[in-house]
This record gives C-alpha cells, sequence and structure tokens, in this order.
C-alpha cells in the first residue's frame, strides 16, 4: 500500500469549489457603527436548539469585532446582489457606504435586500485549522419568497437556472 500525497490547499480549493455554496453578509452593531463581512462557509448546524454556523479566516480583522459584540446576523444574499458580497469582501473601506439597513431584534444590520436574515447569539467558538468555526444560537429570523439565491460555485458567481429550481421539490 502507498502513502498519499499530502493535499495541497490548491487541490482542495479547486474540488471543494465543484460545491455551490451561498453568499452571506454576516453583520453586527458596535459603538463605532455597524462592521460586516462576505462569508460563504454558512451552514445550518441544528434545528433543537437552533443553531448555525459558519467559519471565517483567521486573518479576519472583522471576526474578533464581531466577537465581541457577542451578536450578529447572517444576511443571506439574493442573486442581484453580487455587488455587496464584493463590497463587504473589501478590507478597509466602509463596506456600509450606499447599503440600506435596519436593525434587527437583537439590534444588528439587517440589509434592506437581503433574501433572508438570521439573528444570532455567540454560542460556541472551535479551532478550525485556519479558520474559527463560529457557533451562533438563534433568536430570530426571516426570509423573502420573490428571489433567487445567490451562489459561489467554482471560484464564480452561480445562479439557479429556472427550469431547475423547484425540480425536487
Amino acid at each position: 500500500m502507498t502513502t498519499p500525497e499530502p493535499v495541497t490547499p490548491q487541490q482542495l480549493r479547486s474540488v471543494l469549489g465543484h460545491f455551490a455554496t451561498g453568499l452571506t453578509v454576516i453583520t453586527a452593531a458596535t459603538p463605532q457603527g455597524p462592521i460586516g463581512f462576505t462569508c460563504q462557509s454558512f451552514a445550518s448546524l441544528s434545528l433543537e436548539p437552533a443553531l448555525v454556523t459558519f467559519s471565517p479566516a483567521r486573518t479576519s480583522s472583522t471576526w474578533p469585532l464581531l466577537r465581541a459584540a457577542g451578536r450578529f446576523t447572517v444576511n443571506i444574499l439574493p442573486a442581484e446582489h453580487q455587488h455587496l458580497s464584493a463590497q463587504f469582501a473589501r478590507s478597509g473601506t466602509d463596506k456600509f457606504a450606499g447599503v440600506g439597513h435596519s436593525p434587527s431584534p437583537l439590534g444588528n444590520p439587517v440589509l434592506d435586500q437581503a433574501l433572508a436574515w438570521v439573528d444570532c447569539e455567540l454560542h460556541e467558538e472551535y479551532d478550525g485549522g485556519d479558520h474559527t468555526i463560529v457557533v451562533g444560537a438563534v433568536h430570530a429570523l426571516a426570509a423573502r419568497a420573490e428571489a433567487e439565491p445567490l451562489l459561489f460555485y467554482k471560484g464564480a458567481y452561480a445562479r439557479v437556472q429556472p427550469a431547475l429550481a423547484g425540480a425536487f421539490a
């Protein structure tokens, strides 16, 4: 039996890029104003209790500020708002410039055009290698029915094809 070669970060990114993910903007209210960042690692974790998870990079300058706030909102982006994904991914800029938002029940920014939002308190954190695994306890949430999700697939934005939408319903 031969020993397999170690998997490189490039191989992992290339192969796992075949798994389509949604795009979110994680936001929080701080004494200095609203903050947020783009995140594609969001997922449902548990129904009972209601928990969600996402994994910011350890190099994130925004995650420590969100952690300190102790609560956050996951804004799930609709297909027509690729620009918000790009805007909140940039460092060193006013990410909320020109972005309408209102407070969630926990006081976090809910983006006006979000497909859905999930309001959370920080429940737990775990080591995830070069990322942190964050678990949020869900306190409130809502969704719009008339919009399609923004997806990321093979390193690029993608959309649900209308012919496939609802094919497995």
